[in-house]
């Protein structure tokens, strides 16, 4: 049985979810209204439906209910404005409270009916006092959701070290796990400062190029291993993997450049395990 899906996305470089077309004739860019678990929102047509079989779906989708109309779209504009009063106001009841709780945004459901708030905060945090406060302020159903530091991060946004938007802002959908392993595969600086993004966990990035370096590895020897080369029995004192390149110095201090294909070497482990303490302490780095 064929599905037809459009993929909806909730702001213009948010992740996107999939809905039932409900035979409605959508198009890029359409504004829609859906049903979430956060309640009524308005969406973004992020790309022009398709038909899918049944088997690749893995879960119901739920339909699109309508497309959205000028009054729903002046609702989410006027509702977007908002958000930098309500954020000043959440601020000062906070600290009221006395809450150990960063506070990282604010939306209204469509209908209003529902104002969610984000946050993200060591541990728990008991914010009960803090609800029964914004439901006087605000007078609508409050919902305080703590978000890790990498949604965090996405919530607020910026420009990364490459001088880039950061990429959960951008076209991230999901968060693959990052870890140390990955940064020594690629000879990076193991830095905290070099090597973590503005939510204080391992660059995203890392983990793009991840399977290329593994790969090169295997063909690869390594850092302080010997190799035969034919000026004789070398030590590996630098490694190239996009050159395919080798640095060899021999016992006379001198050093040359060699490529991979032109020396003998036992074939190194595919992984490398963490080894020192200091290594093992970057291990909050991960996520």
């Amino acid at each position: 049985m064929l599905y037809n899906v459009v993929s909806i996305n909730f702001s213009k470089l948010g992740k996107k979810y999939y809905f039932e077309t409900a035979n409605l004739d959508l198009q890029f860019g359409d504004k829609v209204i859906v049903e979430t678990i956060r309640g009524l929102e308005l969406g973004f047509v992020a790309e022009s439906p398709k038909a899918i079989e049944e088997s690749e779906l893995i879960q119901p989708l739920k339909p699109v209910l309508r497309k959205a109309t000028d009054r729903d779209y002046q609702q989410y504009l006027n509702n977007q404005e908002e958000q930098p009063e309500i954020l000043t106001r959440c601020s000062q009841l906070i600290k009221k409270n006395n809450l150990d709780m960063k506070l990282l945004n604010c939306e209204y459901t469509l209908d209003r009916a529902k104002l969610i708030i984000y946050f993200n905060a060591e541990g728990r945090v008991d914010f009960r006092d803090l609800v029964k406060d914004l439901a006087n302020q605000f007078r609508v159903r409050i919902e305080l959701r703590q978000v890790g530091t990498r949604d965090g991060a996405r919530v607020l946004g910026g420009i990364g070290p490459c001088g880039l938007l950061t990429c959960c802002t951008t076209f991230l959908g999901e968060f693959e796990t990052v870890s140390i392993k990955m940064a020594k595969n690629q000879n990076l600086s193991l830095n905290p400062t070099n090597i973590s993004g503005l939510c204080g966990k391992l660059f995203c990035c890392i983990n793009y190029e991840d399977a290329n370096y593994k790969e090169y590895r295997k063909s690869m020897p390594k850092l302080d291993s010997y190799v035969f080369t034919a000026n004789g029995r070398g030590k590996v004192v630098q490694v190239n993997f996009l050159t395919q390149t080798v640095k060899v110095e021999y016992p006379d201090r001198t050093a040359t450049l060699y490529p991979v294909s032109e020396l003998q070497f036992k074939q190194p482990a595919t992984e490398d395990d963490l080894g020192t303490p200091a290594e093992k302490d970057l291990k909050d780095l991960e996520g």
